[in-house]
């Protein structure tokens, strides 16, 4: 303990002794140390770090000395407790991990220098965190490297280009500025979105990308034409789908495991001014599943489609409340058939329009199309609103959310792409056995079309051209107990064991697996190509390790 408290000692003077040539910002005992200290005091902070907790640490775990001395960027290094335990916790709330340093690159040289380096020792990692939003440490590294990518100094940088229509976007800017600059600025706007746009460009195309427009232009993994990615070897790299095309479609869906994504050309298309946004409800599945399929694969179709599933009762959170659209409207039971089960369902449509579109030209266009539909007649609901307005629309949920204390709270969320073929048994087991109670949350369920996916990418579908996304998206009060958390969670492994024992053809999204045997069964016939781009881009398993399908000393 002597030793440790003396290399303390000695990085505490030399931060005192750079006082006139840099500074040194202690928030919350985080250190921020510029470039030109870094190199002499990376290596006391590391052996510090490490000979603190050697104790702690499995012997696989410990950083070499030396292996950040060289470590010479233009962005920043923090080592304080505050930052790291930031970088230590995601979304979900369920896990935490202790990272080494969290690095704030000041672009995507930064990004091949830290991972270069991270190469130079036997065990140490590297994490991309976007902005925090995964569920089970997907972006989190145990004693290794976090790169913050919403501090990517590309990321100031979104750069239109009118006449090609796309538009250069840094991998760690948010959708939502990405939204607010194209619409703003241009009138345009990217064509394929996730409900929620606090999340990074690079996070997305990480995983898929999947709201209510994926029927018609796929997930966003499908609308982006070029990346620019820093491979697990350190290479900063330009890809597409005709130059290092293996990369790229590594890369689109790949988990994070074969390279960092710092840039993304993005298609747009002209950006509508208006949204009718409109909720019907049903009270059987087959017609709610029926209509839902029809309006994905029909040509002629509302610009966005969505559904969920809800609690028949008056239940403020997961019943009949949560469906109308304006506070002035209410929901009407007595419109229910006599025989309506336990839950109900809600497909939740969009139509865009211009302010120069004339109000009977748009209403006859929403009749029109609502007229094939056999919802229940008097259960509907519609509202107008600014396109980024609704693009928007879960901002407001957070902002209610965080206001009343549960934002911050564990969220047990599960994801799930599940086949046609075994949909409707899922409903009649899960919604409405194990979930007819509700889950506090969104249960979210609508139909996808397969061919609008690439199969190149490395995400892996259930077979059959329309599948079901699944999202169970749970919410707790404020301070939950243990005991509760792991009711949610303990209800999660239930439902995926159902899905098992009834031989279902699903696949997770946004997966979470512990062993290398789940994560064989995970990609199934695609875990050879998952290994092999694995080899090749990222050959030490350096990226990701959160996502927990390599280990950093794995042999192949």
């Amino acid at each position: 303990m002597g030793h440790q408290l003396f290399l303390f000692a000695c990085t505490m003077a030399l931060l005192a002794s750079y006082s006139s040539l840099v500074s040194a910002e202690v928030v919350g005992h985080s250190f921020h140390i510029p470039n030109s200290a870094k190199r002499m005091l990376a290596c006391l902070v590391e052996r510090f770090v490490a000979e603190n907790e050697a104790d702690s640490i499995p012997e696989p775990e410990k950083i070499d000395d030396g292996v950040l001395k060289n470590l010479d960027i233009e962005g920043s290094i923090d080592y304080g407790l505050t930052v790291t335990g930031l970088a230590g916790k995601d979304f979900g709330g369920m896990y935490a991990v202790k990272p080494l340093a969290v690095i704030r690159p000041a672009g995507a040289d930064d990004v091949a220098r830290v991972i270069r380096q991270a190469l130079h020792s036997p065990t140490l990692t590297v994490a991309a965190r976007g902005n925090g939003h995964s569920i089970n440490g997907q972006a989190m590294a145990h004693h290794g490297l976090v790169i913050d990518m919403k501090s990517l100094g590309d990321n100031n940088r979104i750069d239109v280009n009118v006449s090609a229509m796309y538009a250069d976007v840094g991998g760690g800017a948010l959708w939502a500025d990405v939204l607010k600059r194209c619409v703003l600025g241009y009138g345009l706007a990217p064509i394929s979105w996730t409900d929620y746009l606090d999340l990074t460009v690079g996070g997305t195309l990480s995983n898929a990308g999947v709201s209510g427009q994926a029927f018609r232009y796929g997930p966003q993994t499908s609308t982006v034409t070029e990346l620019e990615v820093v491979t697990g070897n350190g290479e900063r790299t330009v890809c597409s789908n005709s130059q290092n095309s293996e990369l790229f479609f590594s890369v689109l869906g790949g988990l994070g495991q074969f390279g960092i994504i710092t840039r993304a050309r993005v298609m747009l298309q002209p950006a509508p001014d208006m949204v009718r946004w409109i909720r019907v409800v049903y009270s059987e599945f087959d017609e709610f599943t029926r209509d839902a399929e029809l309006l994905v694969m029909s040509p002629e179709s509302f610009d966005y489609v969505e559904g969920f599933v809800f609690v028949n009762s008056d239940d403020p959170v997961n019943g009949w409340p949560s469906v109308p659209l304006d506070s002035n409207h209410s929901f009407d039971p007595t419109q229910l058939p006599t025989n309506t089960g336990p839950v109900l369902y809600c497909l939740e449509v969009a139509l865009h329009y211009h302010n120069h579109d004339h109000p009977t030209t748009v209403n006859m266009m929403v009749e029109k199309l609502l007229a094939r539909l056999r919802f229940i007649e008097h259960l509907r609901f519609e509202a107008d609103m600014t396109y980024m307005d609704f693009l928007l629309r879960v901002k407001r949920v957070e902002q209610m959310a965080r206001d009343n204390g549960i934002w911050d709270a564990p969220h047990p969320w599960l994801n799930m792409f599940v086949s046609k073929r075994d949909i409707g048994t899922f409903n009649r087991i899960v919604f409405q056995n194990i979930l007819k109670d509700g889950i506090n949350g969104p249960m979210l369920t609508y139909p996808l079309i397969r061919s609008k996916w690439n199969n190149r990418s490395s995400v892996v579908l259930p077979k059959g051209e329309i599948f079901y996304l699944v999202a169970l998206l749970r919410f707790s009060h404020a301070h939950p107990k243990e005991s509760e958390i792991n009711e949610m969670v303990a209800q999660n492994q239930e439902i995926l064991q159902t899905c098992i024992n009834n031989g279902f053809d699903f696949k997770l999204y946004l997966p979470h697996y512990k062993s290398t045997e789940e994560w064989k069964k995970h990609f199934g016939d695609q875990w050879g190509r998952f290994v092999e781009r694995k080899s090749q881009f990222d050959p030490k398993a350096v990226l990701a390790p959160g996502q927990k399908i390599f280990t950093r000393n794995h042999q192949r």
